[in-house]
């Protein structure tokens, strides 16, 4: 079994040279040990330009029966350039059951996760971000019968259990999206249990 991973900045792995960035998926290998990871996830991607620029069919070309598909997006589909956005009940739905049915026509087990929380703070606040984006992933997962792992809600909680000062060592300084090597082992490890416990690895 192989696990893949569909996603943006959030999820995707960097070198070196962009630290501290480091998505949740370059950190998920030393927290699934034995299991080889292909972490796919693209800075700047959603749902749409994914497709567009034939991603998912590098992957389909070698996902096989028995391999996870992690789907991950969200963050770029809000975006208001025309080659990223999506709505959330229409396009944005439809792109995410491409990638659920790619996965099952190919034997492979798709997994959808909701996106990651920004920490947005104020007045003394956590703020929800991402809009309509996250339930849309969970009336999906329900509709199609596709296990969730709804990293916003995990990714959220934690954060405001945290604190506004606490939770800025997740992220990368200055930055309130992106998980810095702190973060992205956090999320990985609730994205490891999370597989464990739907029976998934």
């Amino acid at each position: 079994m192989k696990i893949y991973i569909c996603g943006d900045s959030t999820a995707a792995s960097y070198g070196p040279e962009h630290a501290p960035f480091m998505g949740w998926g370059q950190a998920l290998p030393d927290f699934v040990p034995g299991i080889p990871v292909v972490n796919a996830a693209m800075a700047g991607r959603s749902t749409k330009s994914f497709l567009s620029e034939g991603r998912l069919q590098k992957i389909e070309a070698e996902i096989a029966a028995g391999d996870l598909l992690l789907i991950q997006f969200g963050h770029n589909d809000t975006s208001d350039l025309v080659w990223r956005h999506t709505d959330p009940w229409t396009s944005y739905q439809n792109n995410l059951a491409i990638f659920v049915d790619t996965a099952r026509q190919n034997g492979a087990r798709p997994v959808l996760l909701t996106p990651i929380c920004r920490r947005l703070w104020r007045d003394g606040a956590l703020q929800p971000v991402h809009g309509d984006y996250p339930q849309a992933v969970r009336a999906l997962a329900a509709q199609r019968n596709v296990p969730l792992i709804d990293l916003y809600q995990l990714s959220f909680d934690y954060v405001k259990n945290l604190g506004e000062a606490e939770s800025k060592r997740l992220y990368v300084p200055t930055d309130d999206t992106h998980p810095c090597r702190a973060g992205a082992e956090v999320l990985a490890g609730m994205a490891a249990d999370q597989l464990r416990a739907l029976g998934l690895i």
